[in-house]
């Protein structure tokens, strides 16, 4: 069954903003109607990377055949989000001390303007066209009555970033910072945060400092290919950076679980790796936790599934519910008493579920 926007032919702006280059297009449909258009981002000044803003997507308006109805982007942090307003960015300093920058665009275009964290709007693309909306309907088609309305959206790279979506609205904040999953606690570095653990850098210090290699140049991806025997290195350390790395994303995903209780989904630039941390992840989730009178106390209440494991896909769907009736009661009540939820990685990709998810943002804005 096609999802409601795969029908909907308005179009929305849109806007890759990365430190070095801004990508810009169009999508309509859930699907870019315009080639992406790269230009040089001129992040270290603010009068030429807003004239970039600007020329972008006007180039990319004069391309379409139809008068967009909004521009909805992401834009890296720290930011007031609800306002527009930009704040001081590390790898675009044009930018400090705060700009308006969607009443700057709204005001030149003339169209509404929303900007939002990535970590959120892959989350929220997640929620509304991708792995939420297709558990459902497998849930549906094993004969299941259990639907999930909840999604943690976890993106892997060079940072740790993330957002949560509730009943398809996405939870900003008060202050445009909902989730800042990279500034939890990290159980295995005192006084670190949890990106120390969770991020591309570890992987590499991780492993170079378990091998003893200071081989300059070094990515996750050549670390994964020694792990799998491809490249030479030492393997043994290789495993065991990506199981670290996977412990530590565990950690705070548990965390996260605990709060917001939904599906979890993953993406970005090191999921191409799961077969190595997975391991390591669904570990910390049967995890326990010392009572003061020596008792365990199980790390999560809800039974987590691995997705991607066609078993535990199977004992996911899986319907458990039984009927209770008791004296005095008119008719019986389903129970499932098997309280559960999945993680699983992205099939979108992070990209298009961020872009995805700027599009779809953007439509429930402008028909509220």
């Amino acid at each position: 069954m096609p999802l409601p926007y795969k029908n909907d032919s308005r179009i929305v702006l849109t806007l890759d903003a990365g430190g070095t280059n801004f990508v810009f297009s169009a999508i309509q449909a859930g699907e870019m109607v315009v080639s992406p258009i790269a230009l040089p981002s001129n992040g270290q000044d603010l009068k030429k990377c807003l004239q970039t803003i600007t020329a972008g997507f006007e180039t990319v308006k004069e391309r379409l055949t139809e008068k967009p109805i909004a521009i909805s982007f992401a834009f890296p942090g720290p930011a007031d989000y609800h306002h527009g307003i930009i704040g001081d960015l590390g790898n675009l300093p044009g930018f400090r001390g705060g700009v308006p920058l969607a009443p700057i665009l709204k005001s030149h275009f003339q169209l509404p303007v929303f900007i939002n964290n990535d970590g959120d709007l892959f989350a929220y693309g997640e929620a509304r066209g991708g792995m939420l909306p297709e558990i459902n309907q497998e849930l549906e088609r094993a004969g299941s009555s259990r639907r999930y309305q909840n999604l943690i959206g976890i993106t892997l790279g060079t940072g740790f970033g993330a957002g949560v979506v509730t009943n398809n609205q996405l939870l900003l904040g008060d202050n445009s910072m909902s989730t800042e999953v990279w500034l939890l606690s990290n159980r295995h570095l005192a006084n670190s945060n949890a990106e120390e653990g969770v991020s591309t850098r570890v992987i590499i210090s991780t492993y170079q400092y378990l091998s003893g290699e200071n081989k300059t140049g070094l990515m996750p991806v050549d670390i994964f290919q020694i792990a799998q025997g491809k490249m030479p290195g030492d393997a043994l350390a290789a495993k065991k950076a990506f199981e670290q790395f996977g412990s530590a994303l565990g950690d705070s995903l548990a965390n996260l679980i605990t709060l917001f209780d939904g599906l979890v989904v993953i993406g970005g630039g090191l999921t191409g790796a799961q077969t190595l941390y997975m391991p390591s992840v669904m570990r910390e989730f049967e995890n326990h936790f010392t009572a003061p009178k020596g008792q365990t106390v199980e790390r999560l209440v809800q039974k987590v599934f691995d997705y991607n494991q066609p078993e535990q896909r199977t004992a996911f769907l899986k319907s458990y519910s039984k009927e209770l009736f008791f004296e005095g009661m008119e008719h019986p009540v389903a129970y499932d008493p098997v309280p559960r939820t999945a993680i699983t990685h992205s099939k979108l990709g992070a990209s298009k579920a961020i872009s995805l998810g700027a599009y779809l943002y953007a439509l429930e804005k402008v028909s509220t």
